[in-house]
Protein backbone atom coordinates (compact mmCIF):
# COMPACT_ATOMS: atom_id res chain seq x y z
CA UNK A 1 0.00 0.00 0.00
CA UNK A 2 1.52 3.18 -0.78
CA UNK A 3 -0.43 6.42 -0.01
CA UNK A 4 0.68 10.14 -0.74
CA UNK A 5 0.40 13.25 1.76
CA UNK A 6 -0.19 16.81 0.33
CA UNK A 7 1.41 19.19 2.13
CA UNK A 8 -0.45 23.20 3.00
CA UNK A 9 0.35 25.46 0.80
CA UNK A 10 2.09 28.58 1.96
CA UNK A 11 2.89 31.41 0.47
CA UNK A 12 3.83 34.93 1.59
CA UNK A 13 1.80 38.58 0.93
CA UNK A 14 3.56 42.01 1.35
CA UNK A 15 -0.48 44.02 3.17
CA UNK A 16 -0.51 48.21 2.94
CA UNK A 17 -3.60 49.69 4.73
CA UNK A 18 -3.83 52.85 6.30
CA UNK A 19 -4.76 53.00 10.12
CA UNK A 20 -4.86 56.90 10.78
CA UNK A 21 -5.35 59.86 8.75
CA UNK A 22 -6.34 62.71 10.44
CA UNK A 23 -5.01 66.85 11.27
CA UNK A 24 -4.64 67.81 15.00
CA UNK A 25 -5.56 71.57 15.86
CA UNK A 26 -6.03 74.28 18.29
CA UNK A 27 -8.88 76.08 16.34
CA UNK A 28 -11.90 74.20 17.83
CA UNK A 29 -10.58 75.72 21.16
CA UNK A 30 -10.60 79.37 20.41
CA UNK A 31 -12.84 81.43 21.97
CA UNK A 32 -13.87 79.20 24.23
CA UNK A 33 -12.61 79.61 28.37
CA UNK A 34 -9.38 78.48 27.39
CA UNK A 35 -7.57 79.70 24.47
CA UNK A 36 -7.63 82.84 22.73
CA UNK A 37 -5.89 84.94 19.95
CA UNK A 38 -4.05 87.94 20.29
CA UNK A 39 -3.56 90.79 18.06
CA UNK A 40 0.21 89.17 17.06
CA UNK A 41 -1.26 85.97 15.81
CA UNK A 42 -0.38 83.71 18.29
CA UNK A 43 -2.55 81.76 21.10
CA UNK A 44 -2.47 83.14 24.98
CA UNK A 45 -3.96 80.90 27.96
CA UNK A 46 -6.89 82.01 29.55
CA UNK A 47 -7.13 80.86 33.17
CA UNK A 48 -10.00 82.58 33.78
CA UNK A 49 -12.35 80.79 36.27
CA UNK A 50 -15.41 81.79 38.63
CA UNK A 51 -14.86 79.85 42.09
CA UNK A 52 -17.28 81.18 44.27
CA UNK A 53 -20.88 83.22 43.54
CA UNK A 54 -23.34 82.82 45.75
CA UNK A 55 -26.13 85.83 45.20
CA UNK A 56 -28.52 87.30 48.03
CA UNK A 57 -30.61 84.41 48.99
CA UNK A 58 -27.83 82.63 49.90
CA UNK A 59 -26.85 86.01 52.25
CA UNK A 60 -30.23 86.25 54.08
CA UNK A 61 -31.99 83.10 54.05
CA UNK A 62 -35.83 83.37 55.63
CA UNK A 63 -36.91 79.92 56.41
CA UNK A 64 -40.06 78.52 55.73
CA UNK A 65 -42.23 80.05 59.03
CA UNK A 66 -45.98 79.20 60.10
CA UNK A 67 -47.48 81.13 62.53
CA UNK A 68 -50.88 79.94 64.88
CA UNK A 69 -53.38 81.92 66.27
CA UNK A 70 -56.13 80.44 68.73
CA UNK A 71 -58.75 82.47 69.53
CA UNK A 72 -61.39 81.81 72.52
CA UNK A 73 -63.84 83.80 74.36
CA UNK A 74 -63.59 84.80 77.71
CA UNK A 75 -66.92 83.71 79.09
CA UNK A 76 -68.59 80.09 79.37
CA UNK A 77 -70.74 80.97 76.73
CA UNK A 78 -71.97 83.65 74.56
CA UNK A 79 -75.16 83.86 72.28
CA UNK A 80 -74.22 85.89 68.69
CA UNK A 81 -76.56 87.45 66.62
CA UNK A 82 -75.67 87.23 62.83
CA UNK A 83 -72.92 89.64 62.12
CA UNK A 84 -71.54 89.27 65.29
CA UNK A 85 -67.58 90.39 65.71
CA UNK A 86 -66.38 87.81 67.85
CA UNK A 87 -62.68 88.07 66.92
CA UNK A 88 -60.50 91.26 66.75
CA UNK A 89 -56.90 90.72 67.42
CA UNK A 90 -53.65 92.29 66.58
CA UNK A 91 -50.47 90.07 66.98
CA UNK A 92 -46.72 90.17 66.63
CA UNK A 93 -44.65 87.36 65.14
CA UNK A 94 -41.48 86.54 64.20
CA UNK A 95 -39.02 85.62 61.70
CA UNK A 96 -36.35 83.11 63.47
CA UNK A 97 -33.43 84.28 60.94
CA UNK A 98 -30.41 82.31 61.18
CA UNK A 99 -26.65 83.69 61.66
CA UNK A 100 -27.95 86.39 64.02
CA UNK A 101 -29.08 88.74 60.89
CA UNK A 102 -31.55 91.26 62.26
CA UNK A 103 -33.58 92.35 59.81
CA UNK A 104 -35.76 95.28 59.01
CA UNK A 105 -37.50 95.92 55.94
CA UNK A 106 -36.96 93.20 53.15
CA UNK A 107 -38.66 92.84 49.41
CA UNK A 108 -39.65 89.37 48.03
CA UNK A 109 -38.68 88.15 44.01
CA UNK A 110 -40.47 85.24 45.31
CA UNK A 111 -42.52 83.56 47.90
CA UNK A 112 -45.94 82.13 49.15
CA UNK A 113 -48.44 82.28 51.88
CA UNK A 114 -50.97 79.34 52.93
CA UNK A 115 -53.40 80.46 54.83
CA UNK A 116 -56.17 78.00 56.84
CA UNK A 117 -58.86 79.09 59.23
CA UNK A 118 -61.15 76.65 61.29
CA UNK A 119 -64.64 77.49 62.24
CA UNK A 120 -65.84 75.52 65.40
CA UNK A 121 -69.62 77.59 65.68
CA UNK A 122 -72.71 76.54 64.18
CA UNK A 123 -72.63 79.20 60.99
CA UNK A 124 -70.46 80.73 58.60
CA UNK A 125 -68.03 82.38 59.75
CA UNK A 126 -66.20 85.71 57.80
CA UNK A 127 -62.73 85.98 58.68
CA UNK A 128 -60.38 89.10 57.43
CA UNK A 129 -57.11 88.92 57.51
CA UNK A 130 -54.68 91.75 57.04
CA UNK A 131 -50.97 92.03 57.33
CA UNK A 132 -50.60 95.91 58.13
CA UNK A 133 -46.49 95.74 57.30
CA UNK A 134 -46.53 93.61 54.06
CA UNK A 135 -47.54 96.28 51.17
CA UNK A 136 -47.60 96.21 47.55
CA UNK A 137 -47.90 98.99 45.28
CA UNK A 138 -48.59 101.13 48.33
CA UNK A 139 -51.81 98.40 49.96
CA UNK A 140 -51.40 96.25 52.75
CA UNK A 141 -51.98 92.68 51.95
CA UNK A 142 -55.40 91.58 52.83
CA UNK A 143 -57.59 88.68 52.42
CA UNK A 144 -61.05 87.72 53.46
CA UNK A 145 -61.82 83.90 53.79
CA UNK A 146 -65.23 82.38 54.34
CA UNK A 147 -65.47 79.31 56.30
CA UNK A 148 -68.39 76.91 56.70
CA UNK A 149 -70.51 75.86 59.68
CA UNK A 150 -68.75 73.46 61.97
CA UNK A 151 -67.50 71.77 65.76
CA UNK A 152 -64.44 71.93 67.73
CA UNK A 153 -64.81 68.11 67.18
CA UNK A 154 -65.23 69.05 63.06
CA UNK A 155 -64.60 72.59 62.44
CA UNK A 156 -65.51 74.20 58.85
CA UNK A 157 -62.62 74.59 56.97
CA UNK A 158 -61.31 77.59 54.42
CA UNK A 159 -58.04 77.99 52.94
CA UNK A 160 -56.15 79.81 50.21
CA UNK A 161 -52.51 80.20 49.16
CA UNK A 162 -50.87 83.88 47.22
CA UNK A 163 -48.46 84.68 45.94
CA UNK A 164 -46.46 87.48 47.54
CA UNK A 165 -43.35 87.90 45.15
CA UNK A 166 -42.71 91.63 44.96
CA UNK A 167 -44.23 92.14 48.56
CA UNK A 168 -42.09 94.66 51.08
CA UNK A 169 -42.22 93.46 54.54
CA UNK A 170 -41.63 95.65 57.32
CA UNK A 171 -39.74 93.69 59.90
CA UNK A 172 -39.11 96.56 62.56
CA UNK A 173 -42.06 95.89 64.74
CA UNK A 174 -44.83 97.32 66.34
CA UNK A 175 -42.02 100.40 68.02
CA UNK A 176 -40.56 100.53 64.40
CA UNK A 177 -36.91 100.26 66.34
CA UNK A 178 -37.47 95.71 66.00
CA UNK A 179 -35.71 93.39 63.85
CA UNK A 180 -37.44 90.06 62.25
CA UNK A 181 -41.04 91.31 63.54
CA UNK A 182 -43.97 91.63 61.42
CA UNK A 183 -47.92 92.04 62.55
CA UNK A 184 -51.43 90.80 61.92
CA UNK A 185 -54.41 91.65 62.50
CA UNK A 186 -57.12 89.28 62.30
CA UNK A 187 -61.24 89.86 62.43
CA UNK A 188 -63.79 86.94 62.50
CA UNK A 189 -67.59 87.66 61.99
CA UNK A 190 -70.33 85.46 62.35
CA UNK A 191 -72.93 85.12 58.79
CA UNK A 192 -74.76 88.54 58.68
CA UNK A 193 -77.65 86.16 56.86
CA UNK A 194 -77.25 83.21 59.05
CA UNK A 195 -78.43 82.01 62.38
CA UNK A 196 -78.33 83.38 66.13
CA UNK A 197 -75.71 80.36 67.60
CA UNK A 198 -74.29 80.02 71.04
CA UNK A 199 -70.60 79.48 71.65
CA UNK A 200 -68.19 78.10 74.71
CA UNK A 201 -65.02 78.74 75.91
CA UNK A 202 -64.01 75.27 74.87
CA UNK A 203 -64.19 76.14 71.06
CA UNK A 204 -61.49 77.31 69.54
CA UNK A 205 -61.03 79.42 65.98
CA UNK A 206 -57.65 79.08 64.88
CA UNK A 207 -55.93 80.66 62.05
CA UNK A 208 -52.73 79.03 60.52
CA UNK A 209 -50.45 80.95 58.06
CA UNK A 210 -47.11 79.43 56.06
CA UNK A 211 -44.87 81.37 54.68
CA UNK A 212 -43.06 79.17 52.11
CA UNK A 213 -39.72 79.52 49.35
CA UNK A 214 -39.22 82.88 50.11
CA UNK A 215 -36.72 84.56 48.04
CA UNK A 216 -35.06 87.94 49.17
CA UNK A 217 -34.64 90.53 46.26
CA UNK A 218 -33.96 92.99 48.49
CA UNK A 219 -32.75 93.61 52.66
CA UNK A 220 -31.96 96.22 55.28
CA UNK A 221 -30.28 95.36 58.64
CA UNK A 222 -27.58 93.26 60.01
CA UNK A 223 -26.77 90.57 58.46
CA UNK A 224 -25.19 89.03 61.35
CA UNK A 225 -21.09 87.99 61.70
CA UNK A 226 -21.59 84.80 58.77
CA UNK A 227 -18.82 82.74 58.06
CA UNK A 228 -18.24 81.28 54.17
CA UNK A 229 -15.09 78.87 54.11
CA UNK A 230 -14.83 76.49 50.96
CA UNK A 231 -12.22 74.48 49.29
CA UNK A 232 -12.69 74.11 45.46
CA UNK A 233 -10.66 72.08 42.76
CA UNK A 234 -10.29 73.06 39.56
CA UNK A 235 -9.89 70.62 36.85
CA UNK A 236 -7.48 70.71 33.71
CA UNK A 237 -7.77 67.48 31.84
CA UNK A 238 -5.93 68.63 28.99
CA UNK A 239 -2.73 68.12 31.57
CA UNK A 240 -3.64 64.71 32.23
CA UNK A 241 -1.33 63.50 29.51
CA UNK A 242 1.88 65.06 31.24
CA UNK A 243 3.62 61.76 32.52
CA UNK A 244 7.05 63.42 34.02
CA UNK A 245 10.55 63.87 33.10
CA UNK A 246 12.22 66.39 31.35
CA UNK A 247 11.47 70.41 31.65
CA UNK A 248 8.86 72.64 30.95
CA UNK A 249 9.62 76.96 30.65
CA UNK A 250 7.09 79.24 30.71
CA UNK A 251 6.94 83.03 30.10
CA UNK A 252 7.00 84.99 33.54
CA UNK A 253 3.58 85.55 34.45
CA UNK A 254 1.26 85.92 37.12
CA UNK A 255 -2.18 84.90 38.58
CA UNK A 256 -4.69 87.18 40.26
CA UNK A 257 -7.65 86.00 42.55
CA UNK A 258 -10.42 88.70 42.78
CA UNK A 259 -13.31 88.85 45.39
CA UNK A 260 -16.03 91.04 44.77
CA UNK A 261 -18.54 92.33 47.32
CA UNK A 262 -21.27 93.45 46.06
CA UNK A 263 -23.28 93.72 49.54
CA UNK A 264 -23.11 96.92 51.54
CA UNK A 265 -21.14 95.15 54.31
CA UNK A 266 -17.68 94.71 55.06
CA UNK A 267 -15.97 91.67 55.24
CA UNK A 268 -12.31 89.74 56.10
CA UNK A 269 -10.94 87.18 53.87
CA UNK A 270 -8.62 84.84 54.00
CA UNK A 271 -6.72 82.22 51.32
CA UNK A 272 -5.53 79.45 53.36
CA UNK A 273 -3.67 77.94 50.25
CA UNK A 274 -3.46 77.42 46.72
CA UNK A 275 -2.14 74.11 45.14
CA UNK A 276 -2.09 71.32 42.15
CA UNK A 277 -1.38 67.64 41.90
CA UNK A 278 -0.20 66.38 38.13
CA UNK A 279 -1.02 63.20 37.30
CA UNK A 280 2.38 61.83 38.50
CA UNK A 281 1.04 63.00 41.75
CA UNK A 282 3.91 65.50 42.25
CA UNK A 283 2.30 68.25 44.33
CA UNK A 284 3.81 71.77 44.07
CA UNK A 285 1.79 74.35 46.71
CA UNK A 286 1.77 78.22 45.67
CA UNK A 287 4.17 80.13 48.53
CA UNK A 288 3.63 83.81 49.25
CA UNK A 289 3.59 85.96 52.00
CA UNK A 290 0.01 87.08 51.07
CA UNK A 291 -1.41 83.27 51.75
CA UNK A 292 -2.84 82.59 55.37
CA UNK A 293 -2.98 86.33 55.94
CA UNK A 294 -6.24 88.34 56.53
CA UNK A 295 -7.56 90.80 53.98
CA UNK A 296 -10.26 93.26 54.72
CA UNK A 297 -12.87 93.77 52.42
CA UNK A 298 -14.72 97.15 51.73
CA UNK A 299 -18.21 97.67 51.69
CA UNK A 300 -20.12 97.89 48.30
CA UNK A 301 -21.40 101.35 47.79
CA UNK A 302 -24.97 103.06 45.88
CA UNK A 303 -28.17 102.00 45.91
CA UNK A 304 -30.71 100.63 43.23
CA UNK A 305 -29.59 101.08 39.56
CA UNK A 306 -25.83 102.77 41.35
CA UNK A 307 -24.45 99.33 43.09
CA UNK A 308 -20.87 99.24 42.91
CA UNK A 309 -18.90 96.21 44.49
CA UNK A 310 -15.47 96.63 46.26
CA UNK A 311 -13.19 94.36 44.67
CA UNK A 312 -9.88 92.74 46.55
CA UNK A 313 -7.17 91.46 44.09
CA UNK A 314 -4.34 88.63 45.30
CA UNK A 315 -1.89 89.27 42.28
CA UNK A 316 1.07 86.37 42.60
CA UNK A 317 4.11 86.53 40.36
CA UNK A 318 7.61 85.82 39.91
CA UNK A 319 8.30 89.12 42.48
CA UNK A 320 5.93 87.77 45.52
CA UNK A 321 5.62 84.00 44.63
CA UNK A 322 6.51 80.58 43.28
CA UNK A 323 4.31 81.05 40.36
CA UNK A 324 6.43 79.95 37.74
CA UNK A 325 7.65 77.05 39.50
CA UNK A 326 3.79 76.25 40.56
CA UNK A 327 2.59 76.14 37.32
CA UNK A 328 5.62 74.01 35.50
CA UNK A 329 4.34 71.61 37.55
CA UNK A 330 1.63 70.97 35.03
CA UNK A 331 -1.10 70.32 37.28
CA UNK A 332 -4.08 68.98 36.00
CA UNK A 333 -5.89 69.21 39.68
CA UNK A 334 -5.77 72.78 41.26
CA UNK A 335 -7.29 73.18 45.09
CA UNK A 336 -7.69 76.36 46.57
CA UNK A 337 -8.61 77.14 50.29
CA UNK A 338 -10.65 80.25 51.58
CA UNK A 339 -12.88 81.83 54.07
CA UNK A 340 -14.69 84.70 53.88
CA UNK A 341 -15.81 86.96 56.86
CA UNK A 342 -18.93 88.78 56.92
CA UNK A 343 -19.26 91.64 59.49
CA UNK A 344 -15.84 90.40 61.24
CA UNK A 345 -16.63 93.40 63.58
CA UNK A 346 -20.08 92.99 64.52
CA UNK A 347 -22.86 95.06 63.70
CA UNK A 348 -20.64 98.66 63.04
CA UNK A 349 -22.95 100.04 60.36
CA UNK A 350 -26.50 100.50 62.72
CA UNK A 351 -28.70 98.29 61.15
CA UNK A 352 -28.30 99.81 57.96
CA UNK A 353 -26.45 96.66 55.86
CA UNK A 354 -27.93 96.39 52.47
CA UNK A 355 -28.44 93.66 49.72
CA UNK A 356 -29.79 94.02 46.30
CA UNK A 357 -31.31 92.26 43.24
CA UNK A 358 -27.81 92.11 41.85
CA UNK A 359 -25.65 92.05 45.47
CA UNK A 360 -23.12 89.32 44.54
CA UNK A 361 -19.86 87.50 46.72
CA UNK A 362 -18.28 86.41 43.74
CA UNK A 363 -14.48 84.61 44.00
CA UNK A 364 -12.58 84.53 40.44
CA UNK A 365 -9.21 82.56 39.47
CA UNK A 366 -7.47 85.27 36.34
CA UNK A 367 -4.48 84.44 34.05
CA UNK A 368 -3.98 85.44 31.18
CA UNK A 369 -0.62 84.39 29.27
CA UNK A 370 1.12 83.86 25.99
CA UNK A 371 1.72 80.11 25.21
CA UNK A 372 5.53 80.85 24.69
CA UNK A 373 6.77 77.46 25.78
CA UNK A 374 10.17 75.65 26.01
CA UNK A 375 10.39 71.70 26.41
CA UNK A 376 13.38 69.84 27.11
CA UNK A 377 12.79 66.08 26.76
CA UNK A 378 8.96 66.83 28.21
CA UNK A 379 6.81 63.77 28.03
CA UNK A 380 3.83 63.12 27.38
CA UNK A 381 1.94 59.93 27.35
CA UNK A 382 -1.76 58.47 26.53
CA UNK A 383 -2.77 54.84 26.75
CA UNK A 384 -5.41 52.98 24.30
CA UNK A 385 -6.88 49.72 24.16
CA UNK A 386 -6.39 47.96 20.89
CA UNK A 387 -6.75 44.86 19.58
CA UNK A 388 -3.75 42.89 17.48
CA UNK A 389 -5.46 39.37 17.28
CA UNK A 390 -3.93 36.91 14.84
CA UNK A 391 -5.03 33.25 13.63
CA UNK A 392 -1.49 31.31 13.24
CA UNK A 393 -3.56 28.69 11.33
CA UNK A 394 -4.37 30.38 8.33
CA UNK A 395 -2.73 34.14 8.33
CA UNK A 396 0.34 34.96 10.25
CA UNK A 397 2.51 38.10 10.48
CA UNK A 398 6.08 37.52 10.24
CA UNK A 399 7.12 40.75 9.99
CA UNK A 400 5.93 44.54 9.50
CA UNK A 401 6.40 48.09 10.15
CA UNK A 402 4.12 51.29 11.71
CA UNK A 403 5.13 54.08 9.32
CA UNK A 404 4.42 57.69 10.44
CA UNK A 405 4.12 60.51 8.28
CA UNK A 406 3.06 64.32 9.60
CA UNK A 407 2.94 67.69 8.33
CA UNK A 408 4.10 69.70 11.28
CA UNK A 409 3.16 73.28 11.86
CA UNK A 410 4.13 73.26 15.77
CA UNK A 411 7.67 75.00 17.03
CA UNK A 412 7.97 71.40 18.79
CA UNK A 413 9.96 68.33 18.32
CA UNK A 414 8.73 65.27 19.18
CA UNK A 415 10.01 61.82 19.05
CA UNK A 416 7.40 58.98 19.74
CA UNK A 417 7.82 55.48 21.32
CA UNK A 418 4.85 52.64 21.15
CA UNK A 419 4.60 50.88 24.94
CA UNK A 420 2.97 47.14 23.95
CA UNK A 421 1.16 45.97 27.38
CA UNK A 422 -0.94 42.84 28.45
CA UNK A 423 -4.58 42.10 29.44
CA UNK A 424 -3.03 43.44 32.84
CA UNK A 425 -1.21 46.28 31.84
CA UNK A 426 2.30 44.89 32.62
CA UNK A 427 5.14 45.93 29.59
CA UNK A 428 5.47 43.14 27.04
CA UNK A 429 7.84 45.60 24.25
CA UNK A 430 8.69 48.96 23.74
CA UNK A 431 8.96 50.31 20.07
CA UNK A 432 11.29 53.59 19.37
CA UNK A 433 10.36 55.44 16.44
CA UNK A 434 13.18 55.40 13.77
CA UNK A 435 13.37 59.32 13.24
CA UNK A 436 12.12 62.40 15.24
CA UNK A 437 8.96 64.66 14.07
CA UNK A 438 11.11 67.65 13.10
CA UNK A 439 9.77 71.13 14.42
CA UNK A 440 7.81 73.10 12.06
CA UNK A 441 10.25 76.12 12.47
CA UNK A 442 12.37 74.12 10.56
CA UNK A 443 10.20 74.09 7.37
CA UNK A 444 9.23 76.13 4.73
CA UNK A 445 6.82 78.09 4.26
CA UNK A 446 3.23 76.23 3.00
CA UNK A 447 1.37 78.54 0.53
CA UNK A 448 -2.17 77.16 1.63
CA UNK A 449 -1.67 78.04 5.37
CA UNK A 450 1.14 80.73 5.59
CA UNK A 451 2.49 78.84 8.19
CA UNK A 452 6.05 76.94 8.63
CA UNK A 453 5.57 73.52 8.16
CA UNK A 454 8.30 70.48 7.93
CA UNK A 455 7.00 67.32 7.10
CA UNK A 456 9.06 63.91 8.68
CA UNK A 457 8.23 60.21 8.74
CA UNK A 458 9.10 58.11 11.57
CA UNK A 459 8.85 54.08 11.30
CA UNK A 460 8.14 51.38 14.03
CA UNK A 461 9.58 48.35 13.44
CA UNK A 462 7.56 45.45 14.44
CA UNK A 463 10.56 42.97 15.71
CA UNK A 464 9.59 39.03 15.54
CA UNK A 465 9.54 39.00 19.52
CA UNK A 466 7.14 41.80 18.76
CA UNK A 467 4.55 39.59 16.52
CA UNK A 468 5.13 36.07 18.75
CA UNK A 469 3.45 38.00 21.27
CA UNK A 470 1.00 40.03 19.62
CA UNK A 471 -2.31 38.22 20.83
CA UNK A 472 -1.44 39.18 23.92
CA UNK A 473 -1.48 42.65 23.52
CA UNK A 474 -4.44 44.55 24.41
CA UNK A 475 -3.36 47.89 25.29
CA UNK A 476 -0.64 50.49 23.60
CA UNK A 477 0.63 53.58 25.23
CA UNK A 478 1.91 56.33 22.73
CA UNK A 479 4.45 58.03 24.85
CA UNK A 480 6.25 61.53 23.06
CA UNK A 481 8.61 63.35 24.17
CA UNK A 482 8.67 66.94 23.45
CA UNK A 483 11.53 69.76 22.57
CA UNK A 484 11.23 73.51 21.40
CA UNK A 485 14.91 74.03 19.59
CA UNK A 486 15.38 77.27 18.09
CA UNK A 487 16.40 76.54 14.46
CA UNK A 488 19.82 78.67 14.70
CA UNK A 489 21.25 77.38 17.95
CA UNK A 490 19.78 73.88 18.39
CA UNK A 491 18.78 75.42 21.65
CA UNK A 492 15.53 74.03 23.72
CA UNK A 493 13.54 77.72 24.28
CA UNK A 494 10.52 79.19 24.54
CA UNK A 495 8.64 79.12 21.11
CA UNK A 496 4.72 80.53 20.77
CA UNK A 497 2.13 78.95 19.14
CA UNK A 498 1.01 80.72 15.99
CA UNK A 499 -2.83 80.84 15.28
CA UNK A 500 -3.81 78.00 12.86
CA UNK A 501 -0.75 75.52 13.64
CA UNK A 502 -1.60 72.44 13.04
CA UNK A 503 -0.03 68.94 12.81
CA UNK A 504 -1.28 66.93 10.17
CA UNK A 505 -1.11 62.56 10.78
CA UNK A 506 -0.59 59.60 8.47
CA UNK A 507 -0.06 56.37 10.07
CA UNK A 508 -0.23 53.15 7.72
CA UNK A 509 0.91 49.63 7.64
CA UNK A 510 3.19 47.57 5.48
CA UNK A 511 3.02 43.77 7.06
CA UNK A 512 4.57 40.45 5.48
CA UNK A 513 2.04 37.52 6.15
CA UNK A 514 2.42 33.84 5.78
CA UNK A 515 -0.92 32.40 4.51
CA UNK A 516 -1.71 28.64 4.85
CA UNK A 517 -4.23 26.89 2.59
Amino acid sequence: MISCKKEDTVWETDWGFPLINDTLTLDNLVNDSTLFENPSGYYELDLTRTLLDIDVSEIVDIPDTTIVENFTIAFLNLTMNPGFNFVNSVEEHTFDIPNGAQLQKIILLEGYIDVTVKNPVGTSAIFDVVLPGVIKDGIPFVDQYIAPPGTMANPGIATNTLNLSGYEIDLSGVTGAEWNKFRSQVAVMTDPNGPTVVTTNQDTTKIEATFRDIKIGYARGYFGNQIISDTTEISMDALNTYYGGGMLDLPATSITLELENGVKAGGKATLHFMENENNQASTVSLNSSQIGSPTYINSATGNWGTLAPSYQNWVFDNSNSNIETYLENLGHKHRIGYTFELNPWGNVSGGWDEIFPNSRLVVRLNANMPINVGMDNLVLRDTFEVNLEQDPGSTNVKSGEFVLEADNAYPFRASAELILLDGNKNILHEVIGSSDLESGLYGPIEAESGLNVKKSTSRFVLSEAVLKDINRVKYMIVRVKLNSPDPVTGISEQQSIPVGAFIRVKVRSKLTTENHY
